[in-house]
């Protein structure tokens, strides 16, 4: 699977792709993550990206040129199921979203910056809009990375335990169930015996009661849904 992220600063994305399970997923050549410097694709001698708003107003915003420049190169190299475009009023990242585009080939990111980026952008060129949180953050690389996560670890074989990613919270609809490991008495603070008992429908049937009630403890409306 292939990852083309589009940024003005993409060296602030080198370090998390560059560890733990994203690093591995990529040395065994299940996902392949390229960073595109947008910068490069300005036509200016300044290399700028954005300009003033028309109508006035504060801010500055990311020109149309420079990323359609850089998104028709990469369409002529490849087509991409989805054109992703990571904005706080686009539609909330879930579980179900990153089941959805782990299937997928060629997926490519645009992360926006300053004050936002020229509509146009969004109308011609992006096929779906992700937010990770009803909050803004100063450009979309960390949203970028927190989706690139949630996907890759999907990918079967990247994960040493492939049943490990199935049993995740947000997987079912439910929060996870607690998780214990030894020892199995801590300063008097045991393990549920039912953990030990070897028995494993009692022990399956133990988690999936504590994901009820934690999810209804602490993500009522998961249960509403």
């Amino acid at each position: 699977m292939r990852f083309d992220i589009i940024s003005v600063l993409p060296d602030l994305l080198s370090s998390p792709f560059a560890h733990s399970i994203l690093q591995r997923a990529q040395k065994k050549g299940l996902a392949e993550i390229v960073l595109h410097n947008l910068r490069d694709y300005a036509s200016n001698k300044q290399k700028s990206v954005d300009d003033y708003p028309y109508g006035g107003g504060s801010g500055m915003v990311m020109s149309i040129t420079p990323f359609a420049c850089c998104i028709e190169a990469l369409k002529a190299e490849r087509d991409y199921d989805e054109v992703i475009f990571m904005s706080p009023d686009g539609e909330t990242f879930n579980q179900t979203i990153a089941n959805e585009l782990s299937g997928k080939k060629n997926i490519m990111i645009l992360c926006g910056h300053y004050k936002g980026i020229d509509q146009r952008i969004r109308d011609l060129f992006v096929t779906r809009e992700i937010s990770i949180g009803d909050y803004v953050l100063s450009g979309g690389e960390l949203p970028a990375a927190v989706l690139v996560d949630a996907i890759v670890r999907l990918i079967p074989g990247v994960l040493n335990d492939e049943t490990s990613a199935l049993s995740d919270s947000f997987q079912g609809e439910l929060l996870d169930a607690p998780v214990y490991t030894r020892p199995a008495d801590w300063r008097g603070h045991k393990v549920p015996d039912i953990l030990l008992s070897g028995h494993e429908a009692k022990i399956n049937e133990w988690r999936h009661e504590q994901a009820l009630i934690r999810t209804q403890l602490r993500r009522p409306d998961l249960l509403e849904d």
